[in-house]
């Protein structure tokens, strides 16, 4: 297959998978258990994140799809499976954070996220050095939403009891 071929199906299929992880539950200005959260002076404005979210989606996909054309490469299934498993947590934290209220827990898990984006990035950068390129802007943003995961953390010790946590999904079947 092309490059253009794995962008076609990695780009989506990452966009949307992210899209039903962060629908999974009400989250945002929309779950009531958020804004009752103290937050962070450098909480950026809600309609922030999905613009983010969306440019940094793009951008592992079309990371994933340079990795996966480059048939032969050295290196390239592990480098797959630490892609994988970086973006499985990835879309574990909105569900564990905005629905289960787990504040600490989803800190370590976005600690993990990074830790497992850092080891994908270098061996993104052995394969393809544009593809490790891509994943900057995510270890960046990845750093920040720690910073902020563990500053609501902080200034939130009650967070898991503040709102009686939603049982329904937001995803629109």
């Amino acid at each position: 297959m092309s490059f253009a071929r794995w962008a076609l199906l990695c780009v989506p299929l990452i966009v949307l998978l992210g899209f039903l992880s962060g629908r999974s539950v009400a989250s945002g200005n929309d779950n009531a258990w958020y804004q009752a959260l103290v937050k962070p002076a450098l909480t950026p404005p809600g309609w922030v994140f999905p613009v983010a979210w969306t440019t940094l989606y793009i951008l592992l996909g079309l990371a994933l799809a340079m990795i996966l054309n480059a048939r032969g490469a050295r290196g390239r299934a592990v480098a797959v499976v630490l892609f994988a498993a970086q973006f499985a947590l990835n879309l574990a934290w909105t569900p564990l954070f905005f629905g289960a209220h787990r504040v600490t827990a989803a800190l370590l898990v976005t600690i993990a996220i990074l830790l497992l984006s850092i080891a994908t990035t270098f061996s993104f950068a052995r394969i393809r050095r544009q593809a490790a390129w891509l994943l900057v802007p995510y270890l960046v943003w990845l750093s920040f939403a720690a910073g902020l995961n563990w500053r609501i953390g902080q200034l939130n010790p009650d967070a898991q009891s503040l709102v009686p946590g939603a049982r329904t999904s937001q995803v629109i079947g």
